[in-house]
């Protein structure tokens, strides 16, 4: 791949003040690069200032790296104390997929890598189910650890976890319908970098049979929600919803059928957004620069 063709991706946040864009688009100008894509935000109600922009090189010819742009950026950082990322865009990051018995989300994920739709290596498989749980699934070369979980071993298995996402360099964790609650232990290692998906109704039913108990309700949407893993269960900061109107005619049978193509899609779409550099938090909310 030629200076040319290879693309950045740089992510910032920082306190909103007069100059930010300026500052940025001359640092690129004078580094020798073009801007391809750029998009800002200024929350006026917390005060920061959020950008995504994606640039490359204009000569192909002058033998730069990535942490040439790192170095000379930095400076730039320190003068508006940004809270900033800079990578190639084709440098895949490592993605480790956590789930239970239930693996229509596992599935999707899987499907989508195969035909390219998500630039990402898999570093593992993890599950608390054995793998005959899941059938013909074609894992490949995908590694595949079966780590049982019990009231009594929950720490050990944690621990077990947490040396696998060491061991691998993974950057994110998904949880793909894992249906355990993470320690805060775990949580506090993974903060910024573990999502979840999980279904989202009004009135919140919690517990066993979430989709039976909307139907005795009679609810008329159903949908999911996936967000960042905090130590507040299923309240971590958003990074997608989306949501499927339905009838009296509807089964308990329907809403589970379509809860989980909705829950698919919102996990894919997060995956998605976080592998290209589109999500920033905002304290106990995110910015998504969607495309």
């Amino acid at each position: 791949m030629t200076a040319r063709s290879e693309s950045y991706v740089l992510t910032l946040s920082c306190t909103d003040v007069p100059g930010i864009v300026a500052g940025v688009s001359s640092h690129l100008f004078e580094a020798g690069c073009t801007v391809l894509d750029a998009q800002q935000f200024s929350d006026t109600e917390t005060g920061r200032f959020f950008m995504r922009v994606v640039f490359n090189w204009v000569d192909a010819e002058a033998g730069r790296t990535t942490q040439d742009l790192k170095s000379s950026f930095a400076h730039l950082a320190q003068r508006f104390r940004m809270t900033w990322t800079l990578r190639a865009r084709r440098e895949r990051q490592r993605v480790m997929l956590l789930a239970s018995r239930f693996d229509h989300c596992l599935n999707d994920l899987l499907y989508r890598w195969r035909i390219g739709e998500l630039q990402m290596d898999i570093s593992a498989i993890v599950s608390n189910y054995s793998r005959s749980i899941y059938g013909s699934t074609d894992f490949g070369d995908i590694p595949f650890h079966y780590l049982p979980i019990s009231g009594d071993t929950k720490l050990e298995q944690e621990s077990e976890i947490w040396q696998l996402v060491t061991n691998t360099r993974t950057n994110l964790v998904v949880l793909a319908r894992y249906m355990q609650i993470l320690s805060n232990g775990l949580v506090t290692k993974l903060a910024g970098r573990c999502i979840n998906i999980h279904h989202s109704f009004l009135p919140g039913f919690k517990g066993a049979r979430p989709y039976h108990q909307a139907h005795e309700r009679g609810v008329k949407l159903i949908g999911a929600t996936s967000h960042f893993v905090t130590a507040d269960l299923d309240e971590g900061p958003i990074i997608e919803q989306d949501v499927e109107r339905i009838s009296h005619r509807d089964t308990p049978d329907d809403l589970v059928r379509k809860g989980r193509d909705i829950e698919r899609r919102v996990l894919a779409r997060s995956v998605r957004y976080i592998l290209e550099d589109r999500v920033i938090l905002n304290g106990e909310k995110t910015i998504v620069f969607k495309d």
